[in-house]
């Protein structure tokens, strides 16, 4: 089977729940195999109608013998419909035997199944809707359906359940059923439908007046007053003469409406409240700079600008967050301002670092990635200031680090290396002797359920100093 049989055959599969509903019955898709053979290769049942396969056929085999109608449907290249009976079901069925054609070729056949007499009376709904897919079944055959081109919404996709109307190829309606009828109503309409165009009733589609100029099917919703909206799916019917008319699938989207607009507003409150926060922590940092220029003692001026540093790696986390849609945090983005901050405020030009970021962890949630910004900034801080002292020359490739992201199966790794003089033997995470280390480790093992090695450093750097690795799960505190 070639690749575009085989996509002519997905997309009818994917329209094919209309069918269903459309007919009332079972529909089985039949494909040949070896010598007088048929595999069913995909089966639906309607939800309009109780099913009359109560186990699934997919994988099953049946020969031309027991499935006659469907192998001279597919011999013959036309529709085929009789009786058979079922020793499976004990029964007789009736099959309507439709070939599926792709280009000049009939590649498999789509079978409607259901049991005799199972509807003596139909009424009007039913005998529209046996219409319609009688005519969708004419157009199967001949090739002109499933449409080659659709634009499908999964989320508000309407169904036959939903509402249906039909139309003739100037747009007025031919049939509508009660439940597009109450919702055409919501939507403003007038009353009376039958004969009018959707126009004239008070709805103008454009997907609809392209199904009908164009022959190019298509979804689209309408507004109408007090918050009712509908979504509409509009699908060609085509004729011997061209299209001949439509069918308007209508489902009352006003719930699902209403719930987006909330979840916009909500969206909208949190980044703003984000914003805000933001611009708090960056008044406070000028509040102490503004203390730090009053002090002279070296190392109250520098306490004042660690805590200045934390503050902005925090506020970098919650910039971040007012730009983006939802609750997660691409840490990439934060990684890099934090970077150009230690740069900018730690480096000297006598003695300058590279800094170089290797891989992504891509999104985080925000409640893991404030704390892990923190630990990133008390590292690289760390670096700057102990890796390189000035008693020691720099390597012959200068001063540098390397910060590696890495996401696997158990978190997010971060691991960083310097060419630096080496780690302390007598270093231990969490001295008290260390604050930033003691923050580290706070952090890392409390808060965010991790781990935190600090040992001697290996590759990818030349001149190995030290590497820090820091381990954190990715899950919420409620997973940890």
């Amino acid at each position: 089977m070639s690749a575009e049989t085989d996509q002519h055959l997905r997309r009818l599969v994917a329209s094919w729940r209309m069918l269903a509903d459309l007919c009332f019955s079972d529909l089985v898709l039949y494909r040949p195999i070896g010598d007088r053979r048929l595999v069913m290769v995909n089966h639906i049942r309607p939800t309009t109608a109780p099913t009359i396969y109560h186990t699934d056929l997919v994988g099953q085999v049946r020969t031309f013998e027991q499935r006659p109608l469907v192998a001279e449907a597919l011999r013959s290249g036309r529709a085929t419909a009789g009786e058979i009976d079922s020793a499976w079901l004990a029964e007789r069925i009736r099959v309507a035997a439709i070939p599926v054609r792709h280009r000049d070729d009939v590649v498999a056949v789509l079978a409607r199944e259901y049991v005799s007499g199972s509807r003596p009376h139909p009424g009007e709904l039913e005998r529209t809707y046996l219409s319609v897919f009688d005519r969708f079944a004419a157009m199967i055959e001949s090739g002109t359906f499933p449409y080659v081109h659709e634009v499908r919404r999964l989320t508000t996709m309407p169904t036959v359940g939903d509402g249906v109307i039909v139309t003739d190829a100037r747009g007025a309606v031919v049939y509508a059923s009660p439940n597009a009828t109450s919702a055409m109503l919501r939507l403003g309409a007038d009353a009376n439908l039958l004969g009018r165009a959707l126009d004239a009733a008070g709805l103008g589609s454009d997907v609809l007046s392209r199904a009908l100029a164009d022959g190019a099917p298509g979804v689209g919703d309408v507004e109408g007053v007090d918050g009712v909206a509908l979504s509409l799916r509009a699908m060609p019917l085509a004729g011997p003469e061209g299209i001949d008319g439509a069918v308007l699938l209508v489902r009352d989207v006003s719930d699902l409406r209403e719930r987006d607009r909330l979840l916009v507003s909500k969206d909208a409150t949190i980044r703003e409240i984000h914003h805000r926060v933001k611009n708090n922590l960056q008044t406070i940092s000028s509040l102490l700079r503004l203390q730090g220029r009053r002090l002279r003692e070296p190392s109250a001026i520098a306490a004042i600008e660690e805590s200045v540093r934390r503050i902005r790696s925090i506020a970098l986390v919650h910039e971040t967050l007012s730009r983006e849609v939802g609750d997660d945090v691409p840490f990439r983005d934060v990684i890099r301002p934090l970077v150009r901050m230690v740069e900018e405020g730690l480096v000297s030009p006598d003695r300058p670092v590279r800094f170089r970021i290797d891989g992504d962890v891509g999104v985080v949630p925000s409640a893991i990635a404030t704390p892990l910004a923190l630990v990133v900034t008390e590292l690289l801080q760390n670096v700057v200031e102990h890796a390189y002292p000035e008693s020691v020359a720099l390597a012959d490739q200068g001063a540098e680090v390397v910060v590696a992201l890495r996401r696997d199966d158990h978190g997010v790794c971060i691991t960083m290396v310097d060419n630096g003089v080496g780690v302390p033997d007598a270093l231990e995470v969490g001295s008290p002797s260390s604050l930033g280390l003691t923050i580290v480790d706070t952090l890392v093992t409390t808060e965010l359920r991790g781990t935190i090695e600090i040992g001697r450093g290996s590759a990818p750097l030349p001149r190995p100093g030290t590497r820090i690795e820091v381990r954190v799960p990715t899950g919420g505190p409620a997973d940890w």
